[in-house]
């Protein structure tokens, strides 16, 4: 079964107006050919986060792209099936071993589920992620679009109102709140709080 990854994007701004977005070859590239006559400040962020980010955009092309490929490594489009078939014994899960404390009574439910205490607290995380993956994606895309505005929007008219809606997931008054900022600022904080939810 094939599995695909989410591909890191990036979005450049030259002071408030958003230059280029995309993956961070993409973007690093066309940043350095900008920044060679640059009218005004160059600042990139990573979408997932809203934070900034500096690349290394010195040398030639290829130096930079190598820079980067060791700093963000390209998304994983396939599982490559294995080649040989496989041995007796676990599979390899990349399964990372660390210390849990836990009291009494929790190891003693836990050594009684089936498959013991780590089958169980598997199971028990994977299904408190399906249950809290809306609100955890939500908090991820409010927290980005906050840092984004803090850095970009910060002393524009309304910052803390806007702020406060945003917090609130109040999009009506957000929105209505952040309608005179800069168009490609304002598009762009929309896109980060709400584009998984349009």
């Amino acid at each position: 079964m094939a599995m695909i990854s989410m591909q890191r994007i990036f979005t450049a701004f030259q002071g408030q107006h958003r230059l280029v977005s995309g993956p961070a070859g993409e973007v690093a590239l066309v940043v350095k050919r900008v920044a060679a006559r640059p009218d005004e400040p160059i600042i990139i962020f990573e979408d997932a986060t809203g934070r900034s980010i500096d690349f290394d955009l010195r040398g030639g092309d290829r130096e930079v792209l190598a820079r980067l490929a060791k700093l963000i490594p390209p998304p994983v489009e396939e599982a490559t099936p294995p080649t040989e078939p496989r041995g007796r014994g676990r599979p390899k899960l990349g399964v990372v071993a660390r210390e849990v404390t836990l009291l009494p009574r929790h190891w003693e439910w836990l050594n009684a589920q089936p498959g013991g205490a780590s089958v169980a607290l598997r199971k028990l995380v994977d299904e408190a992620r399906r249950a809290s993956g809306d609100r955890d994606r939500e908090r991820q895309a409010r927290d980005a679009a906050y840092h984004f505005m803090s850095t970009m929007a910060g002393n524009l008219a309304q910052f803390e109102e806007a702020s406060r809606a945003l917090f609130a997931d109040d999009r009506r008054r957000f929105t209505g709140l952040i309608a005179d900022w800069p168009a490609d600022i304002r598009d762009h904080i929309v896109k980060l709080a709400y584009s998984d939810r349009a």
